[in-house]
Order: C-alpha cells, then structure tokens, then sequence
C-alpha cells in the first residue's frame, strides 16, 4: 500500500482517523491537567504543599520530553499500530494506579509514568516533512505521523490546524472536569476512574478501527507475503535493510541526533525558547488562574474551571482564522511555485501576527486582575491567549518542518524535550511568583519577556536570504539500489535546501 493508496482511501476515512487523532492528543492533554481540579483534595488527603501537589501536573508533563525520543524510532520499526497497542494499554493501567493510590508516593510516579506513555498520543509538532513522506529513515511519533501518512501536502494542513487543537483544548477542559468532580463532594479518585474509562473507550477504537498506515511496515508485510507466495527469497523492503542494524544503536543515534543539531543552529534554538516559553506559560496559567479568581472572586473548584474555557474558544477562533486567512496564502504560494519551493519564510506571517497579541494578554491579564474588577475582564484574556498561541505554534512548527526537511525530525524532537521540560517546570513557581509579586507584577514580567522574544519570527523572516543559498535537487531511488526484485513502489524523491554546512552534514544520505 503506498501513499497514493493511503491517501487514495475515501474522505470519510481519512478525516475520521484525523479526528481519532484528534482524540487520542485530547486525551492525553486532558489527563495532564485535570488533576488541578482536585488540587484542593489531593493537598488534604496526602498533606501535601502546593508544590507537591503542583507536581501531579509538572511529572506528568515532564513525561513528554522523554518518551517521544523512544516512541518514535519504535513506531518507525513496529508500526504505528503495534505502538498503540502495546503503550495505550500501560497508560491505562497507570491511570488505575494513580485512582487506588494510598500515599504521595505511589500517585506521583503513576502520574510520571503515565506521562511517559502519553506522550505518543500528544506529540503533534513531530510532523513529516513533505518531502520525505515515503522515507524511512526519519522518526516520526505514531499520531501525528498518522495525519501525514494519509493526507496530500495541501490538505494536510488543515488536518494539523485541527489537531493542534488538543495541546490547547485538552489542558483547558481538565481543571473543567476535576473542578466539578470536587465542588459535588465526589471522592477525588472517580476524577482517574474518569481517565481511566476514557483511555479504555480509545483504545477499544484504536483495537477495532485504526489501521497500520505507515508505508514501510506495509510494504514489509508486502514482501514477506511475497516471499511466502513466490518462494523467492530476494523479495525485501528497504526496512529489513535498516533493521539489520542493531535496536540499541539506532536508539543511540536517535537521541543524540536531537541535540547535536540543536547546538549547532542558532536559528532552531531561538524557535525553540519561543515555543517553550509559550508552551510553559499555557500550563504557568493552572497555578495563576486559583490565585486570581479563587483568592480574589472567591470562586469554587467548579466555577474556576470555567475560566478556563475562554482559552478553548481562542483557540478554536485561531485555527479558523488560520484555515481562512493564512492557508489559503500559502495555498496560493505553493499553486504559483514548484513544490518544494515555497519560501519557509512564508510561513512567519503567521507568528509575526500573533507574537504581538500574546504579549498583550499578560498585560491585559495582570491589570485587570484586581478583585474590585470584573471576573470577566481577565477570563477573556484567555481567549486571546488562546488565539495567540495557536498561530505561533502553527507558523513555527510548520517553518521548522520546512526549512530542515530531512533534519527535521531531529530538530523537533530537541524541541519536543524542551518545550515539554518547560511545561513541566513553570507551574512549579506559577504560585509563588503570583503570590508574592501578586498577578499585576508577576503578568507584567511574562509580557516584558514575551515582548523581547516578538522579534525572534521579524529578524527569521528578514535573514531569509542568509539561510536559502542554493536548491539542491536528490534524487534517491532504493529501487536501484535494491535491485529489481525489490518491492514496487519504493523510490524517494527528496528535495533539500543547503542551508548551512553543519546542517547539510546532517542530511546526508547512509
């Protein structure tokens, strides 16, 4: 099956496994969070501090900077499904755990671990590069490798816009839910049990309804059936070659990839202080929102998780705005233009209009936070928060994936585990710095640093030329290189961009 097949199945199919996708990055995200609803409860049960009790949320976060450097090579020498299969029911039972803990202890490495076997589910921004979509050799996370594997470049990314949602929504909903869950003197562990039945309804759907879709695990059952049915051994797929290499050593490869281009790019490691901090400040808002509209509106655990929903509709108001305004841009860019020559830095336009605005929200958030205010004057600063954020993760995802093509699985997995250790660690001083500096000051300084990181998308757009030196043009075709009893269908047209020396090292070919 290759990918015109694939992406040849019907538009019902295809868009029901887009927002199965969707789902499963929901549930993930939703899991992180929801424990923030029972904060109040956990604190009582255990005698724990707020940092402590932050920690339900931070450990489990803190999960996603490790496993999507394993799942992803896994994923690429399994399948997508097998993956699934095998981690989503540990995640569950995980989720048991956290629900029958007796102490501190035993609920704070259940959250880590459940984490750490979320994170395939959640790790959209890992997404393939147009131009290596039928290769091997790159690694990409089960989900968001799914919405790839079955869509065209164009249409593909309206399904990402979509799914970008989860990372936003989820988090949004779950204090929604563990509010209202505590606020009815419902006993905190129903709020796992509530995980627990929506893990399991999901991966009854993954057991039934989601099929392999990766095109080298494919065509590996392909030969093997060809081998079997023909008797002639010379039939392979080019991932029996690479699996001829040892686990370890391509794991080894795998996580030290990562960071060595991290280091040498200074552009890949502005983007990705940028994404972190905004990533950080997304979960930074479960420990300020009780500071404002608790300690200041005298709000309940129910009643504040309400004010988490302005950030659900800014976030849904900015993939629309993306799906109306900007894609269509760059639809048009891509109908004048060769594929593949599309200007990344086209893709900037988008966080350039959104770094502004994210800015603001701080301000806006911080001053109108006095008790003698309107609750609902800070609450709909989350809709700009919302909004906001949805552009710049959309524009820089999509640049990162565009200016390092074959590299950019290593460039998004350095910015994975960084982004995701900053997700785990600003809620552990979101409280403090709220309480101590109070919500007026300590909002002033995220907007003043938020301000200072507005030029990172204006000076990437305007040192385009410094990067875009020359179209290098490759064609590399496994069927020669295989011989003629290779599988049909497996040659590769990659095209690349030399951007740098350091970096054309790294999209050399084995």
């Amino acid at each position: 099956m290759s990918n015109d097949q694939r992406q040849n199945w019907s538009r019902r199919r295809r868009w029901y496994l887009t927002y199965f996708a969707g789902l499963l990055g929901f549930n993930a995200t939703f899991a992180s969070s929801a424990p923030s609803g029972i904060a109040t409860q956990l604190m009582a049960q255990f005698k724990l501090s707020e940092e402590v009790a932050a920690l339900t949320i931070s450990l489990f976060v803190a999960g996603y900077c490790v496993g999507p450097l394993f799942w992803g090579p896994l994923s690429e020498q399994y399948g997508r499904r097998v993956i699934f299969l095998v981690t989503f029911p540990v995640y569950v039972c995980f989720q048991v755990g956290c629900a029958l803990s007796k102490n501190t202890a035993s609920i704070i490495i259940f959250r880590l671990l459940g984490g750490l076997f979320a994170c395939r589910a959640v790790n959209q921004q890992r997404v393939r590069a147009q131009f290596a979509e039928s290769t091997f050799l790159d690694q990409w996370p089960p989900i968001s490798a799914l919405i790839s594997d079955i869509w065209d470049a164009k249409t593909r990314g309206k399904a990402l816009a979509l799914f970008t949602l989860a990372p936003f929504v989820g988090p949004a909903l779950g204090p929604l839910v563990g509010g209202y869950i505590a606020q009815s003197g419902t006993p905190w562990p129903w709020l796992f049990w509530v995980l627990t039945i929506f893990a399991a309804v999901c991966f009854v759907l993954i057991y039934f309804t989601l099929p392999e879709t990766y095109a080298p695990i494919v065509l590996l059952h392909r030969a093997k059936q060809l081998r079997l049915e023909t008797g002639d051994e010379r039939y392979h797929a080019p991932l029996e070659l690479i699996q001829q290499k040892q686990l370890h050593k391509r794991l080894e490869d795998s996580l030290a990839r990562p960071f060595k281009i991290l280091i040498c790019e200074p552009m890949l490691i502005a983007v990705t202080a940028y994404m972190s901090f905004v990533y950080g400040c997304v979960y930074l808002l479960f420990e300020a929102y009780p500071v404002v509209f608790t300690g200041g509106h005298s709000f309940q655990p129910g009643d504040l998780g309400l004010t988490y929903l302005p950030l659900v509709a800014g976030s849904i108001l900015g993939v629309f705005g993306y799906l109306l305004i900007f894609h269509p841009q760059y639809e048009a860019a891509m109908d004048r233009h060769k594929a593949g020559l599309v200007s990344p830095e086209i893709r900037l336009n988008l966080a350039m209009s959104g770094a502004p605005l994210f800015a603001i929200t701080f301000f806006w958030f911080g001053w109108t936070s006095y008790p003698s205010i309107s609750y609902w004057a800070p609450m709909m600063a989350g809709a700009l928060m919302g909004l906001s954020s949805i552009w710049i993760f959309l524009a820089l995802f999509n640049y990162i994936i565009d200016v390092y093509l074959i590299a950019a699985a290593s460039a998004l997995a350095a910015n994975t585990v960084f982004r995701s250790a900053a997700g785990a660690v600003f809620p552990l001083f979101a409280s403090q710095m709220y309480t101590a500096l109070d919500p007026r000051w300590a909002s002033t300084l995220l907007g003043c640093i938020a301000c200072m990181m507005i030029p990172i998308p204006i000076v990437l757009k305007r040192s385009a030329s410094n990067f875009a030196l020359e179209n290098l043009e490759i064609d590399y075709l496994l069927d020669t290189a295989m011989g003629p009893h290779c599988v049909p269908g497996l040659g590769l047209h990659l095209r690349l961009f030399k951007m740098n020396a350091p970096l054309l090292l790294l999209r050399t070919f084995p």
